[in-house]
């Protein structure tokens, strides 16, 4: 089945870098731990927590299998969906973070 969506890059861009990863594996009850000073979370590709999200980058990095996630990453992963279920779930989560004010528009 062909799909019709298409995002701008912009909204991509925000849904990757503005929504805290931190909170995400958080709401989606994926384990996580601040430990030295970094988010430490379990790895969904090799179950390892040999792990940090780097807060400028929004990005998470397992240093054991060597993979980089994002926010659309986890999302696909954790939630078994494909990119545009995805994206479509993590515009719900920004209006929800926006509502709570923990990321302004």
């Amino acid at each position: 089945m062909k799909s019709d969506h298409r995002f701008a890059p912009e909204e991509l861009r925000f849904l990757r870098n503005q929504i805290p990863l931190h909170h995400l594996m958080q709401a989606f009850k994926i384990l996580i731990k601040l430990s030295e000073g970094y988010w430490r979370f379990l790895c969904p590709e090799c179950k390892s927590m040999n792990t940090a999200i780097n807060p400028r980058t929004n990005l998470g990095r397992c240093f054991c299998c060597k993979k980089n996630f994002n926010t659309i990453d986890i999302t696909m992963r954790d939630r078994r969906l494909c990119f545009v279920q995805a994206v479509l779930l993590l515009r719900e989560i920004r209006e929800a973070l926006i509502r709570q004010q923990i990321i302004v528009k």
